[in-house]
């Protein structure tokens, strides 16, 4: 039937998404009689979203603007308070009497590397524990975060992240902040986030 290719179209899918979608089309039968499978949402998209949180699995495409960087893909770590962005050679300064850092973002693969020089507010200093258990000071900056359809500030902490597959963490305090609930079966739920214009001139050629 079409209906059931409709529902099995995702490679992971949990029985309580299942039964949301069966929900769905109870309501739907009720209200307007045999449910035709063009009328509901394919489960990919069903997938995006849970009551007013946006759903995103363990892996997702991210981006961000004020840094001019797009197509990075992030690793989403619900064990790691702190966010995280792979970055070298990094240089404090002033603006204007506020305090900010200058780095190199480091975006790619350990295959196919990109990096692009950056500036940001820099927000505090912080003493991180790594997964190795060594304390270390990392600098910390604020800079906007797209992923999906949403666009918020998020602090990153700016660490050398070379021998990490992923380039970029995003912590459970940006998961929070962001209003998004995970998934831990599937990976890249969301769309690749369309390059918003940028707010601010952090991002150096």
């Amino acid at each position: 039937m079409r209906t059931t290719r409709h529902l099995l179209e995702a490679s992971a899918i949990r029985a309580v998404d299942i039964c949301r979608l069966l929900t769905l089309i109870l309501r739907e039968y009720r209200e307007s009689g045999p449910v035709r499978a063009e009328r509901l949402p394919r489960l990919s998209t069903f997938l995006k979203t849970f009551d007013h949180l946006t759903v995103v699995g363990l892996r997702e495409w991210v981006a961000l603007p004020d840094l001019g960087v797009a197509g990075l893909r992030a690793k989403i770590d619900t064990g790691a308070s702190t966010s995280s962005l792979h970055a070298t050679d990094i240089e404090p300064f002033e603006r204007d009497g506020e305090k900010w850092v200058r780095f190199t973002a480091h975006l790619g693969t350990v295959v196919q590397l990109r990096h692009r020089r950056c500036e940001a507010p820099l927000v505090t200093r912080k003493t991180i524990k790594s997964s190795n258990g060594q304390a270390q000071v990392r600098y910390v900056i604020s800079t906007t975060l797209a992923l999906g359809d949403r666009v918020w500030a998020v602090e990153f902490t700016l660490a050398c992240r070379k021998s990490m597959r992923y380039r970029l963490l995003l912590g459970s305090k940006a998961l929070i902040d962001g209003q998004l609930v995970v998934n831990p079966g599937i990976k890249y739920v969301q769309d690749k986030p369309v390059f918003p214009v940028s707010t601010s001139s952090t991002g150096v050629a």
